[in-house]
């Protein structure tokens, strides 16, 4: 009685599937994908961000920094 069998586990499946669709779980797995991708890709790049400052001069400026001038608009 504590566990449950597969029969249950297939019951609960069908049960999900006809209150949520098959389109919106599909919709739920691809946003769950991307978002597992743009972690792993956040992680990746800091790993890189972090190895690239370790062996960078102390002079040089961050890269990922933009230095802009800003000009005044004048009404003519």
């Amino acid at each position: 009685m504590g566990s449950f069998s597969i029969w249950h586990w297939l019951i609960v499946l069908v049960i999900v599937m006809l209150v949520f669709g098959t389109k919106k779980i599909g919709n739920m797995g691809s946003d769950l994908g991307k978002a597992v991708k743009g972690f792993k890709d956040g992680v990746k790049g800091e790993e890189e961000r972090s190895s690239a400052q370790n062996n960078a001069p102390s002079q040089v400026a961050d890269k990922s920094t933009i230095d802009v001038e800003a000009k005044e608009k004048t009404k003519s």
